[in-house]
């Protein structure tokens, strides 16, 4: 199956892009193409076939950086879009976006950035979708939660490992919680010794 998917990458200072472009090529990616309209970027639109979107986005990452080793990763796509993004997906428009998600607050998926301009990751918002009918383009969904994982191990390169843990607990979903604090009583009770229980 063909996967359609963008991977921008930031250049090293004075990389020649010519050149850049022909290495990409001779590392595999002749099935991308390139964008270099912001300086010291490039931004790489694939159509790669492989047997999963998985395959099809690792493999593209290790041709870039074998290609370009000092190429840094700024973001996967698709993955972090906008109402406008999310009604073209689904070729409805973004009015209609708007009010569906203005109709269904209470389960639509919350957005990563909220304000005048609001920002959702992809894959949640075509699954709820998909479960109310819309027809998604085959592999669009696989594709997008491939780049949301990516996305997210790139930023959790900077997370600090002391505050891992700790920030874990607090952001759980309510769910989690509740099964955390009702779990916790057994597990003090496992803790006892048996010859306390029997007393």
């Amino acid at each position: 199956m063909k996967y359609h998917f963008e991977l921008d990458f930031k250049l090293s200072a004075g990389q020649d892009l010519e050149e850049v472009v022909g290495r990409l090529g001779e590392a595999g990616c002749t099935d991308a193409t390139p964008g270099i309209g912001v300086a010291g970027e490039i931004a790489l639109t694939f159509t790669r076939e492989a047997p999963s979107a998985q395959q099809a986005i690792t493999s593209a990452i290790a041709d870039v950086k074998r290609a370009v080793p000092d190429a840094e990763l700024i973001e996967a796509g698709p993955d972090l879009v906008g109402l406008t993004d999310i009604a073209q997906f689904v070729s409805v428009t973004r009015q209609n976006m708007r009010k569906l998600m203005l109709n269904n607050r209470n389960d639509f998926p919350a957005p990563v950035h909220g304000g005048t301009t609001m920002i959702w990751h992809l894959a949640p918002v075509l699954e709820w979708l998909l479960a109310r009918g819309y027809s998604i383009e085959p592999g669009l969904i696989d594709v997008a939660r491939m780049t949301r994982q990516v996305n997210l191990v790139k930023e959790l390169q900077n997370l600090e490992p002391t505050l891992e843990n700790r920030l874990r607990a607090l952001l759980a979903p309510p769910k989690h919680v509740r099964e955390s604090k009702e779990s916790a009583p057994a597990a003090r009770r496992s803790d006892v010794p048996r010859a306390a229980q029997a007393r």
